[in-house]
């Protein structure tokens, strides 16, 4: 008598008609997983029981859908007491786990905000990224690093204020440049009372707030006073800041004046590919604006595509007053119930059909169009180069993922290594990866053994987190900076590895260092040279200009961290906050690990379990 087999476990539409008896109708979030129980989608439902049936039907989805539905083996199931959690659950699920068929948002960059700080009697006006922890009044956000330059150096010409450090500020005995170019108005020296600064902060807030006007007429009464009191050099000096403002306001003419705040979100959908373009208006100004190409399928359309990125968008910021959309969301007041949750105030949602909001959107449609159009065009051109690499170092096919390493350090000291990426889409920057050399044994300067440390941690890495190759993280082509002896070494490392498949060339300066002359190095192949002008010569060149760049890039930050680090980084207990207040007090570190008990429970914001902290550190040291 034959033993019976074991069942096929269920799959598919069966797999999923089974969960419906034990599922209700609450509102609540589900998971599809595939047969290595990976993620391959997300999704919120009002009512749990009704959604998963609607999968369950056969022949009522599209293509993607449809393999999303045969890849299914298992899924996973949370409820929530509203829709509104379902929504703002799923999203952040989304961003977190990245699922196959889900719209995904790719780029997700933080933006900066121009911050007028609050901790000192005289403000400084700066950049800022990142958490909102510094105490001050925030401004933003602006679309990019350039839009927030622009303007600080806008308000630096109308408003005289300051952005040196605190450290600089209290350190100054005579005013620097920016005082002799007319950007500062010198508090550091005296120049200012703290009342006059004050006003000065105050008509930087309003012009931030885009109350221009007042600010205008304000100075214009200013400076006639000031001409009637005979006092001409004020009096000059007002006119250069009325002149200033004027030039700013000229500049801006293309700012809207019947929307105050509000994020304009345009989405272009072409043959598979999605841009969308973002612009920020805040106090009737144009702040900029950024563009994102989030990952789509051929069936998706412009309304789930929209409410997935504006889901994914603010998952994690805080959405303005207003968001004009070239296109209808889904379920436009649930995403506005979220939002409104999120902000702790009403969002007002709108597709704008006439006037100047309409006129707004349309504009940002236009480079939604054009900028998908220029990306589009690049892509075939990177095809073609990638094609070409291909056919030059006699690949299997163009390569998905390159990686290209490189090594920077001075005499030995503050080595990194660097890894950059590329593939279909250019630069995948969110893939570089930086490699501080940690390894003892490695000789001051020994390239050798920096690469062996870099290429031994990221192939470790990968050989433990995919064995099997079946994600992206694994390369194509590995780009080596060095000639024989370089791809010698490196393959001896890949081999040691057990990773005998990766192709790799190495790139040789050539004859006398020039660029065009490079020699291409790989195992067991004589050396070969490409033509002068040939575009793949130019495509490699970029690539390890690129990995070059980076690698000093890192270095450098890393040796600006070591320049200004100080014992005191080492003391339990000791941030950035009582380092600044130990060495404002007593000068130098050296002067903070000398000092008696007494002294450092003086310096202020020092408690009496911090002071003895840290004379137990430095004293235990001898």
């Amino acid at each position: 008598m034959t033993e019976a087999s074991p069942p096929k476990p269920l799959t598919g539409h069966a797999r999923i008609q089974s969960y419906l008896r034990t599922l209700d109708t609450s509102p609540g979030v589900y998971r599809m997983l595939d047969a290595e129980s990976r993620v391959l989608y997300v999704g919120k439902a009002r009512n749990l029981r009704a959604r998963v049936s609607n999968y369950a039907r056969l022949g009522q989805h599209s293509g993607r859908i449809d393999r999303m539905i045969r890849e299914t083996h298992l899924m996973m199931f949370l409820t929530t007491r509203t829709e509104t959690e379902a929504l703002l659950l799923e999203q952040n699920l989304i961003k977190q786990l990245k699922p196959k068929y889900n719209v995904l948002l790719r780029d997700d960059k933080s933006f900066p905000n121009i911050l007028v700080s609050k901790t000192h009697a005289f403000p400084q006006i700066k950049k800022h990224r990142g958490a909102k922890k510094e105490k001050g009044d925030y401004y933003g956000p602006f679309a990019s690093a350039g839009a927030v330059n622009r303007t600080l150096n806008q308000l630096q010409k109308v408003f005289l204020l300051r952005n040196c450090t605190d450290a600089m500020f209290e350190s100054r005995t005579r005013p620097c440049l920016l005082y002799q170019i007319k950007r500062c108005s010198a508090p550091c020296v005296g120049y200012i009372s703290a009342e006059d600064y004050a006003a000065t902060v105050n008509d930087a807030a309003q012009f931030l707030q885009g109350r221009t006007t007042h600010i205008q007429e304000t100075l214009a009464g200013q400076m006639s006073a000031a001409s009637d009191a005979m006092e001409f050099e004020r009096a000059a000096a007002l006119r250069d800041r009325i002149k200033a403002l004027t030039q700013v306001q000229t500049a801006q003419g293309i700012n809207p004046r019947g929307v105050a705040e509000a994020d304009v979100i345009a989405l272009h959908l072409d043959e598979g590919q999605a841009c969308v373009q973002v612009f920020f208006i805040r106090a009737n100004q144009n702040w900029g604006n950024h563009d994102y190409y989030p990952r789509v399928g051929q069936d998706v359309d412009a309304s789930e595509a929209m409410q997935a990125f504006v889901g994914q968008f603010y998952s994690d910021r805080e959405p303005p007053r207003m968001l004009l959309l070239s296109h209808g969301l889904d379920d436009p007041d649930l995403v506005a119930a979220a939002l409104a949750e999120k902000a702790g105030r009403k969002v007002e949602i709108i597709v704008p059909q006439r006037g100047e909001k309409a006129e707004l959107v349309s504009g940002a449609q236009r480079n939604a169009r054009e900028s998908l159009a220029r990306r589009l065009s690049e892509s075939a051109t990177q095809g073609k180069l990638l094609r070409g690499l291909a056919e030059v170092f006699e690949l299997d096919a163009p390569p998905r993922r390159i990686e290209v390493y490189d090594n920077s350090h001075i005499m030995g000291t503050d080595a990194v290594g660097a890894m950059i990426v590329a593939g279909a889409e250019g630069f995948e920057k969110s893939q570089y990866r930086k490699f501080n050399i940690r390894g003892t044994e490695i000789t001051p300067g020994d390239d050798f053994g920096m690469m062996k440390e870099v290429l031994t941690r990221r192939f470790s890495r990968l050989l433990k987190e995919d064995p099997d190759r079946e994600g992206t993280a694994w390369p194509d082509l590995l780009l080596i900076d060095g000639g024989a002896g370089q791809v010698s070494a490196v393959q001896q490392i890949l081999e040691d590895l057990g990773v005998e498949d990766v192709p790799m060339v190495g790139v040789a300066k050539g004859v006398d260092r020039d660029a065009g002359k490079e020699e291409f190095h790989r195992t067991g192949k004589r050396p070969m040279a490409l033509r002068h002008n040939d575009p793949i010569l130019y495509f490699v060149q970029r690539l390890r200009d690129e990995a070059h760049r980076f690698a000093i890039g890192t270095h450098r930050a890393k040796r600006a961290k070591s320049v200004g680090a100080t014992p005191l980084d080492d003391v339990p207990g000791v941030g950035a906050t009582r380092k600044r207040a130990l060495l404002a007090h007593f000068g130098s570190a050296k002067a903070v690990a000398r000092a008696n008990l007494a002294d450092l429970k003086a310096v202020d914001g020092i408690s009496e379990s911090i002071a003895q902290s840290l004379y137990d550190f430095f004293h235990d040291k001898g």
